[in-house]
């Protein structure tokens, strides 16, 4: 994940094509480790390709994941099925908890 962020921020400062070079000195500039396959792998996945249009796929990509994801509004159509309606939920049924006495017991503490 670091390396992509160091990449888009290469991209932010002006790189439309960031290299390997560029992501190392921006990982170093923060004392982050890079690992030299892994950003070689996303050099090698982005090449030739816009930045912001990878960006707009996976903002489309995260849209419709969902449930759980926290960073995406959905319509409640999506987390309930259709026939799940606010009418249908039930309200748990109160349980009324019966107070212990010591008048069950046939011993008596202080006697």
């Amino acid at each position: 994940m670091k390396i992509v962020a160091a990449c888009l921020l290469a991209v932010l400062g002006g790189k439309t094509s960031p290299t390997a070079d560029d992501i190392k000195e921006i990982l170093a500039s923060v004392g982050a480790n890079a690992d030299e396959n892994m950003i070689e792998l996303l050099i090698s996945q982005i090449k030739g390709k816009d930045i912001t249009e990878l960006v707009a796929v996976g903002r489309e990509k995260l849209a419709c994941a969902g449930v759980g994801m926290g960073l995406v509004s959905s319509p409640p159509s999506i987390y309930y099925p259709p026939e799940f309606t606010a009418d249908d939920k039930k309200e748990p049924a109160v349980v009324e908890e019966k107070e212990e006495s010591d008048d069950d017991f046939m011993i008596s503490l202080f006697d």
